[in-house]
């Protein structure tokens, strides 16, 4: 764990997509609702899958049987009290709901990291909202993510199951015995050591790399970061199997939309 940004590592990935996902200043989502609900479904299975909960075999979920306590643990519960496994998509639109989201909103207001806006006045209800009160945590993985899009492209590969910081996610880090190292260090011997030391040198940790999917998903991750490399990104999202339940239920949205629309 980074000691700089310890507020980053308390939030679970529901909480860091849904702190991403909303406006600072009025506490709105960025994103339509649905997409909300369904991408926070994919990184509440995302969580269960980094911390070793759950696993996918084959086509389907199952939970596994040395799962730790966690926040967790009523999505848990009902993955683990299924006689039939369920397929990634099908626990996505099980999970997906305005509940979940209040729940993980309310969770981040309870710790001081965004407030909550809204109350009957004068017989009037004015909806919910989020706004943010401590920017700490929100910088914090801003700039993490920042780092692990701007590293080299051979980082940026799919989350490793289980752990939040895998060995073989560090294995991808260039060395100076990479071709070509040598005659680019040639003259300044020092060079070498210097880059490496870099932080966007690092292999970016596998919930970074998971969160950094869920915001490509949820089509935000063009919005924060503008200048992102989307083919990089993309293919991260593409080889991962909570996100592509998320991508594969918000397409089956957006064609019922689309359906409706016509008629």
């Amino acid at each position: 764990m980074n000691a700089d940004i310890p507020k980053a590592a308390e939030l679970n990935l529901p909480q860091a997509f849904l702190l991403l996902a909303t406006n600072d200043k009025d506490g709105k989502p960025e994103v339509p609702v649905f997409a909300l609900r369904t991408t926070l479904a994919g990184a509440i299975l995302a969580e269960l899958d980094l911390i070793g909960a759950i696993e996918l075999q084959g086509k389907r979920v199952r939970a596994t049987g040395d799962a730790p306590q966690t926040d967790l643990q009523h999505e848990l519960e009902l993955i683990r009290g299924k006689s039939r496994p369920h397929t990634p998509k099908r626990w996505v639109s099980m999970l997906e709901g305005r509940a979940e989201v209040q729940r993980f909103y309310e969770g981040m207001a309870a710790q001081g990291i965004i407030e909550h806006v809204g109350e009957k006045r004068l017989g009037r209800f004015r909806a919910v909202r989020y706004p943010e009160k401590d920017h700490a945590p929100e910088a914090a993985l801003l700039e993490k993510i920042q780092a692990a899009l701007s590293g080299p492209a051979s980082h940026l590969v799919a989350p490793d199951s289980g752990t939040a910081d895998s060995p073989a996610a560090d294995a991808g880090a260039p060395d100076s015995g990479e071709p070509g190292a040598g005659a680019a260090d040639a003259g300044a011997p020092d060079a070498g050591a210097a880059e490496a030391a870099k932080p966007a040198a690092k292999a970016p940790d596998a919930r970074t790399k998971a969160l950094i999917a869920l915001l490509q998903a949820a089509g935000l991750l063009g919005k924060l970061f503008p200048a992102a490399d989307r083919v990089r990104a993309s293919q991260l999202a593409k080889e991962y199997w909570p996100t592509r339940a998320v991508e594969d239920e918000l397409r089956l949205i957006r064609l019922a939309q689309e359906e409706a629309a016509n008629l």
